[in-house]
């Protein structure tokens, strides 16, 4: 199988939190691993096409993402602003 990332990815495995862009759907997944242009991650519900990313300890900062692939429970989303573009959410905290 050829890998075809664009950066390296790191192992993560860290809970984090998805929000809908209207603000009305937050649950929790499972960061498994993360690169430069996105995320590899692990939900047992279903994640829109486009949310907000939040990590465990980042005070709130959210990375906005599109999801690009979907297999079972794992789902491969890309960064949309590559800039690292953080969105700050009142009420996502940790």
């Amino acid at each position: 199988m050829q890998d075809r990332r664009k950066t390296p990815r790191a192992i993560v495995n860290q809970v984090a939190k998805i929000q809908s862009h209207d603000g009305a759907v937050v649950q929790n997944c499972l960061v498994a691993d993360m690169s430069d242009g996105g995320v590899r991650l692990v939900a047992e519900s279903q994640i829109p096409d486009e949310f907000i990313l939040f990590l465990e300890g980042d005070g709130g900062v959210g990375r906005e993402c599109r999801v690009v692939w979907r297999l079972d429970t794992e789902i491969g989303a890309e960064f949309v602003h590559a800039d690292g573009g953080d969105l700050a959410q009142p009420g996502i905290g940790w």
